[in-house]
């Protein structure tokens, strides 16, 4: 069982985070981001941040999902062409404040941008989460404030500062955020509204964020100081279809309440749960682009029934062959069947037609194999006589029947020329 489900679920790439632990370097997922991905019903596959990693995603395959999530600063020179405003005396006081968070993991960053490019290129539903969401914005030519404090929150009114990152508390850590109506977020959330009011209480732990927001995306919440809290791709969202490109600067995994798992409001695990649906609906639709059809299967009746008319098949050969009327020890139910069948399938579909032609045959190459399927005149007329002497009865049971045989010769031939394309193609 533990094994059909590994086959089945959907894969979530997530990229560690590494850390240094007794002089070695560890590398760890949030657990939280974990369970809810399995929780929803896909499988997170972790992608180690380790050297090299970046040359072998494609051993990753196939890939149903990205969720990104916290990590380091990106490399500034990644979005910024133009040299920082900031002063190397508030960089090195900023390397202080933040010494966990801006040591640079080029990478990491190589890693977590050629994953994100991947997403946008082949529409592979993506997640990010805090670090993930700014590297969305990046890799779509999105710039971020290296630093909010210096370049953000001492230019706003005393009002309208905002406190985005609390080392002594971490998961108890909130601000506001005032939430886009009509957006994923505010229908997360909408129960959870107060009336007149678009404001949720988010938990944040990061002192960088989207600076410009990349022209594909639109913004979905904002905090009090207009830093933008969370975007989305509204022509790649629909998770019914398998379409989601989202990015949360906030931690709704982390809005809990105290000592407990619930959450904060009920909309807080809405992003992890649609995300995976539209995992799920991606897989299918992978799935469902590289299916190669069954092989039809006959079942006891049916096999008797297609011997029947092989055996018709050949009587009428000899009889036409011979050149005369029907022979005594013939029945007329045996000529019949054949005569029946035959006329049901005069000539090829025009699906039929068309693969023939893709297959780089002519319509005059393939002359032969349409007049084998056609009557003469003679054998017209003859077939015509057989049936003018069977009672009304027998002859509705026959045409149903026959059509229904024509109908699984018209499905088999499908799949058989189905295959010829394949061989050819892959020839």
């Amino acid at each position: 069982m533990a094994t059909e489900l590994s086959v089945i679920l959907p894969r979530v790439l997530i990229v560690s985070r590494r850390s240094l632990r007794k002089n070695k370097f560890v590398d760890f997922v949030g657990e939280y981001h974990l369970d809810l991905i399995v929780a929803y019903g896909a499988v997170p596959v972790i992608v180690p941040r380790v050297t090299g990693v970046h040359m072998l995603l494609d051993s990753f395959e196939p890939i149903h999902g990205v969720l990104l999530c916290e990590g380091e600063d990106i490399d500034p020179s990644l979005y910024e062409a133009e040299t920082s405003n900031l002063s190397l005396e508030e960089l090195e006081e900023i390397k202080r404040i933040h010494a966990s968070d801006t040591s640079i993991d080029k990478e990491k960053d190589t890693i977590e941008l050629g994953l994100a490019k991947l997403c946008l290129e082949r529409n592979i539903p993506y997640l990010g989460i805090c670090r993930g969401s700014q590297v969305l914005n990046v890799a779509c030519g999105g710039t971020l404030y290296q630093d909010l404090g210096k370049e953000l929150t001492k230019h706003c009114p005393k009002e309208k500062r905002v406190v985005h990152i609390d080392y002594d508390n971490y998961d108890g850590h909130r601000h506001m955020v005032k939430v886009v109506v009509d957006s994923p977020l505010g229908f997360w959330f909408k129960d959870s509204l107060e009336e007149g009011k678009m404001e949720i209480w988010v938990n944040s732990y990061h002192h960088q964020g989207v600076k410009r927001l990349a022209q594909r995306f639109v913004p979905m919440a904002f905090a009090e100081d207009g830093l933008i809290e969370g975007f989305y791709d509204p022509d790649a969202y629909n998770p019914e279809e398998g379409k989601f490109i989202m990015g949360l600067q906030f931690h709704p995994e982390r809005m809990r309440k105290p000592d407990s798992d619930e959450f904060d409001y009920p909309g807080c695990p809405f992003a992890y749960k649609e995300f995976v649906k539209a995992v799920v609906a991606y897989q299918k639709k992978l799935n469902g682009s590289t299916r190669v059809p069954k092989s039809l299967k006959l079942d006891q009746e049916m096999e008797n029934k297609r011997k029947m008319i092989v055996k018709s098949f050949s009587l009428a050969r000899n009889l036409y062959a011979a050149g005369h009327g029907i022979h005594p020890s013939y029945k007329e139910s045996e000529l019949a069947a054949g005569a029946e069948f035959l006329e049901s399938n005069t000539a090829l579909s025009l699906q039929q037609e068309k693969r023939l032609t893709q297959i780089g045959v002519t319509v005059r190459n393939s002359g032969s194999y349409k007049e084998r399927l056609k009557l003469n005149g003679e054998r017209e007329r003859l077939a015509r006589k057989v049936m003018d002497k069977m009672t009304v009865e027998h002859l509705s049971d026959l045409m149903s029947f026959y059509h229904m045989m024509g109908q699984i010769c018209s499905e088999v031939l499908e799949k058989k020329l189905h295959d010829l394309v394949l061989n050819d193609l892959a020839s």
